[in-house]
């Protein structure tokens, strides 16, 4: 397993040294000797918490990574990938996230948030230092991934609301003939209600190629993911799980299925915007969700809303099938300084507060 770039190199460190199961057991031995000093202040006494997820779309610096594919995204290329570009990239996608917050008397940002398509440690230092998300004080950890382009995933956690336990790096064993592809990234932490969250963040491979010869590849990621959860179920029957990320499957395709006969629940199947986003994603006119938001049945139970964000600002008019179309970085090569292809996914639960 490939060490994890981020703020927590020793705990990783130590991490990699031992089992999925024992970094488990130890994230809910403490669950246990929180709980049991922890006492409900009564049933009405809950807290807003809110979870996004987003594909960001190539949110890659415009430095080269000689171990890496990514010579598309440098001044040089035909993209003219600047330092500039790169920039206003970060800040569209800091004001997205902010986008995604909750007024409760005062706005508050997201407590965590799953990121598809980002680059590297540097590209989420800049994120959470550097742009318009550098007063959040939100913490990151990311993946370090054998994909050939360098993609990864993430998750940007406020450490007030998610005290974060022990992480790690997930590895897919390839196919025969299958690239390889992300990790799945693995975080446990303390939540005000007192549990322990357990959050997987997943990046499963595309359907270039056909789906249905893609399709073994997607299944491999869910067999994968689906022994993780199967581990901390054995040990916390009624374990609170999240996953999150971009499926490349819609809802009812066999990948998602098999994780829902693992015990989890998609929350968003049905989420949609206010604005018109029938989905995440737009292909050829017609909105689907390859992103999702699945829970256990302990989370699911939580849920007050789940829908799509889709502020005015993230969509354009859809001039060849009509409508509105989430507003990109780049048309092809063409420059048009968006968002992603990708619109965020939202949802809010009610925390019973522990003492």
């Amino acid at each position: 397993m490939m060490p994890m770039r981020g703020k927590d190199a020793t705990t990783t460190t130590c991490l990699c040294a031992y089992g999925f199961r024992i970094t488990v057991l130890a994230a809910c031995l403490l669950l246990v000797s929180t709980t049991a000093r922890s006492r409900q202040r009564n049933d009405d006494s809950t807290r807003p918490f809110t979870f996004v997820e987003l594909n960001c779309e190539n949110l890659f610096d415009n430095s080269h990574d000689t171990l890496k594919q990514d010579t598309e995204w440098m001044s040089e290329s035909p993209r003219h990938w600047t330092y500039k570009r790169y920039r206003q990239k970060l800040n569209n996608i800091g004001k997205e996230i902010i986008a995604c917050g909750e007024n409760d008397g005062n706005w508050r940002l997201p407590d965590i948030v799953a990121l598809c398509e980002v680059e590297n440690d540097s590209v989420l230092r800049d994120l959470t230092r550097r742009s318009l998300l550098r007063t959040s004080r939100y913490e990151y950890i990311v993946t370090e991934s054998p994909d050939l382009r360098g993609i990864d995933v993430a998750l940007l956690f406020s450490p007030s609301s998610f005290r974060l336990i022990s992480h790690r790096s997930i590895r897919v064993k390839p196919l025969k003939n299958m690239r390889p592809t992300r990790d799945i990234l693995y975080a446990n932490g303390l939540i005000i209600s007192g549990d322990t969250l357990h959050i997987f963040v997943v990046h499963a491979p595309s359907r270039y190629g056909g789906e249905h010869s893609t399709r073994p590849y997607r299944l491999q990621v869910a067999k994968t993911l689906a022994s993780a959860i199967d581990s901390i179920y054995s040990i916390s029957p009624d374990a609170a799980i999240l996953v999150a990320g971009d499926f490349n499957d819609y809802h009812d395709d066999p990948a998602p299925h098999l994780l829902y006969r693992h015990g989890l629940q998609n929350i968003t199947a049905d989420a949609k915007g206010s604005n018109g986003a029938l989905g995440t994603y737009k292909y050829k006119g017609e909105w689907r969700s390859i992103d999702h938001i699945m829970a256990s049945p302990k989370m699911s139970r939580r849920v007050t809303r789940s829908y799509i964000s889709d502020p005015m600002f993230l969509l354009e008019d859809d001039e060849k099938y009509g409508g509105k179309t989430p507003l990109r970085t780049y048309n092809g090569f063409k420059y048009k300084g968006g968002y992603s292809d990708h619109l965020p996914l939202v949802a809010r639960f009610g925390l019973e507060v522990a003492e």
